[in-house]
């Protein structure tokens, strides 16, 4: 692994989703600059994948004091969603490790690869994350508000037939 420490994190602001400068920064940085922002990627990708970790638990913990079956319905619906994100994230760890790996190779020798060619999927790797960070956000939310909403009614239906 490469010490990068000698960069300036500052150079790397934290504006939007997209964890970079606005303009061209992406065909103007330096290697150690991309390396640092694709550290960042996994670091946050990471936890994205113990929060959904969270929401799995938590969607089971409710799961079975479920009686209602509309209820049921929504909860594996969402369930669903989430060991789809699960499998994403772990999809884009391969690719952030694969891609840290080749910017530690282009810091040693510069020739390694075509620059246009692997800033491009540089790109395209980001637009993928911050595909995914929305996807987990909403669905993050949809798992908070099935959750409420089951156990408001099942609380209810406990209610009534007691």
């Amino acid at each position: 692994m490469v010490n990068f420490k000698a960069v300036n994190l500052k150079t790397i602001a934290m504006e939007s989703i997209r964890q970079r400068p606005k303009g061209n920064y992406l065909w103007k940085a330096e290697w150690s600059q991309l390396y640092l922002l694709a550290e960042h990627w996994k670091s946050d990708l990471e936890f994205y994948k113990g929060d959904l970790t969270f929401l799995h638990h938590l969607i089971e913990k409710y799961f079975i004091w479920i009686i209602n079956k509309q209820n049921t319905e929504e909860v594996k619906t969402i369930a669903h969603k989430l060991y789809k994100l699960k499998e994403e994230v772990k999809e884009l760890l391969k690719r952030v490790d694969k891609h840290l790996t080749h910017l530690s190779a282009l810091s040693k020798d510069p020739f390694t690869y075509d620059s246009d060619l692997f800033r491009k999927e540089h790109e395209t790797l980001e637009d993928d994350i911050v595909d995914f960070v929305k996807n987990f956000r909403s669905n993050r939310m949809e798992t908070f508000k099935i959750t409420e909403h089951v156990v408001e009614l099942e609380k209810l239906e406990h209610l009534l037939t007691n």
